[in-house]
């Protein structure tokens, strides 16, 4: 008795290439552009400081502390570098507070209750503006070390 024979094997064939940007859906949020979409981007960032300063009270505390700061950088720093980095170690406090203002700000918009997950990234966004203060601290020490 014969076996029957199966068909002969054909090669792999190749994966699918993934889409490119172009080929992706874009979204109707999205902008097209050009010299207006940094026009809009502006604004955008304009509405964001605006907003922190209204409803971030550490933030304007921040500003409150940081904008002096900035202000006497030049003539407490003993040469450029020195300034460079003790205005950008306040520069770098704002982004951070920013940036854990919009992590509370989504958490808030999902749930008011307490979810664990929620209540770890609000911590975890405070843990940040921590270190860039404790970043602060150190830079202005190194800077002024007589």
């Amino acid at each position: 008795m014969s076996m029957p024979r199966t068909p002969p094997r054909e090669p792999p064939s190749e994966p699918p290439e993934p889409p490119g940007p172009r080929d992706r859906p874009t979204s109707a949020f999205k902008s097209r552009g050009g010299l207006s979409r940094i026009a809009a981007a502006a604004r955008y960032s304009a509405a964001g400081l605006q907003s922190a300063i209204r409803h971030e009270a550490a933030f304007r505390q921040e500003l409150a502390i940081g904008i002096p700061m900035l202000v006497a950088t030049p003539w407490l720093a003993p040469g450029r570098w020195q300034a460079a980095a003790m205005a950008a170690s306040i520069l770098f406090v704002f982004v951070v507070e920013l940036l854990n203002s919009a992590i509370e700000a989504i958490a808030d918009a999902l749930s008011v209750d307490h979810h664990p997950l929620l209540g770890r990234a609000k911590d975890l966004g405070s843990a940040a503006v921590m270190v860039s203060l404790v970043t602060v601290v150190m830079v202005w020490a190194i800077a002024l070390w007589a």
